[in-house]
């Protein structure tokens, strides 16, 4: 058999966005968590991971780029994950191309592995969601595994735990199980992407820069320190994800709102609860939860949601386009771009959103009215270039592999844009 080949698979895994957060781990090594979590996934179009994996007799060992830059394998996470799949591989042939891999082969045949985010790495984004997500989904393709999307998503969960809940699109719980290997800690989908497709999402980029305390070290932080943890793993959380449920399967945008904001809130409070106090959101993220807040009490049932993960940007969830494109106006109001900003990059997604809003160029920016919860502040404080840019976006569907599309050339075997 020639071995020259290399046999390719590619795959987009979108990023998701907690309601009810997953913080804290009961097992380190297997990441199990303190309790169950709730998320949304979005749309891959505006934010996800795209990766190719590569298999060939001639690959000398394991390699991967992450956004055009080598980087090690080496890592526990990534090992566990190569491991998984492997462990799980099944016979693959292609008799045009002379192509007979059997399951003992893929233990000995090394991969190279592609891949990008089309949104920040390490800004509280869930970029490491998305990216392991894609690399579990993707290897599974390559290396012809049968398993369902369920136990893939607990081979996920050892690299990234929120990963898990990218591998379903709509709405997804990542039950946190009971059994002491995992077994039973994966993700579960609760509604698919076309149940409640009213919700519109705005998310604002408050900084795309890398977090000073990653998720893992935080998370290891709060659960040695904090005595609030536990308090909300085993009193609060468990009612808040049955009445999440509830809200998302009856649509019911006011309890949705209100769990949503109250368990971000009380993530945050958890965090300045650890010792050293661990600060995510900064000034303009506060600023954000004012004006939300504000106008939410002013209309008297509210109109959006708000969330944040580990880090400054804000997840606005409103119940429909009319309220989005209100939303949208009342955040150039307070956060207007930088004067030679181009608008088209500073509503980047679904721009649709901004053509409702009114919003076609600087001047109708310049030009907005003020809302009348905001009038009895005068004059209204402007923020200007304090938000980096807004992404428009909407719950979206879970993997999919790209059959026309790869990372890494067939001839080659290193990514496209790769300079020997």
């Amino acid at each position: 058999m020639d071995d020259q080949w290399i046999l390719t698979a590619t795959g987009r895994s979108p990023t998701n966005i907690a309601v009810i957060k997953y913080w804290g781990k009961r097992d380190e090594e297997l990441i199990l968590p303190i309790n169950d979590s709730i998320s949304l996934t979005l749309d891959p179009l505006h934010l996800s991971a795209t990766t190719t994996a590569a298999v060939s007799p001639k690959f000398e060992k394991d390699r991967m780029w992450l956004n055009g830059k080598e980087m090690s394998l080496a890592t526990e996470r990534y090992q566990k994950c190569l491991n998984e799949i492997r462990k799980r591989a099944s016979e693959f042939s292609d008799e045009k191309r002379g192509i007979k891999i059997k399951k003992e082969d893929w233990q000995k045949l090394h991969v190279h592995i592609s891949s990008y985010n089309n949104f920040p790495t390490a800004a509280g984004l869930a970029s490491s969601a998305a990216g392991f997500a894609c690399l579990v989904f993707t290897l599974a393709k390559l290396m012809n595994v049968k398993e369902d999307l369920g136990e893939i998503s607990s081979i996920a969960r050892q690299g990234s735990g929120s990963a898990c809940r990218s591998l379903y699109g709509g709405f997804v719980k990542w039950a946190m199980g009971n059994n002491a290997d995992g077994s039973d800690s994966c993700a579960i989908q609760l509604a698919d992407e076309n149940h409640w497709t009213d919700l519109v999402i705005i998310i604002a980029v408050v900084s795309s820069k890398q977090k000073e305390t990653s998720s893992t070290s935080g998370m290891r932080e709060t659960v040695e320190t904090s005595t609030l943890i536990e308090h909300r793993a085993k009193s609060v959380v468990p009612e808040r994800i049955v009445k999440m449920q509830e809200a998302i399967n009856k649509k019911d945008f006011e309890w949705f709102t209100k769990l949503a904001c109250k368990d971000s809130n009380q993530f945050h409070a958890v965090c300045l609860d650890t010792s050293p106090p661990i600060f995510y959101m900064n000034d303009t993220s506060h600023r954000i939860i004012n004006l939300v807040e504000r106008w939410n009490r002013s209309e008297g049932t509210p109109q959006v949601a708000y969330t944040f993960d580990a880090g400054p940007n804000a997840v606005l969830i409103s119940p429909n386009r009319k309220t989005a494109a209100l939303l949208l106006q009342r955040l150039l109001v307070q956060f207007p771009p930088k004067q030679d900003t181009d608008l088209n990059s500073y509503v980047v997604g679904d721009k649709s959103i901004l053509e409702e809003a009114g919003m076609k160029s600087m001047k109708d920016v310049e030009t907005l009215e003020i809302p009348s919860e905001m009038a009895g502040r005068s004059p209204v404080q402007k923020f200007t270039g304090d938000v980096s840019y807004f992404i428009c976006t909407r719950v979206g569907s879970g993997p999919s592999v790209l059959s026309d599309e790869t990372l890494i050339d067939p001839v080659s075997g290193l990514p496209n844009d790769y300079a020997v």
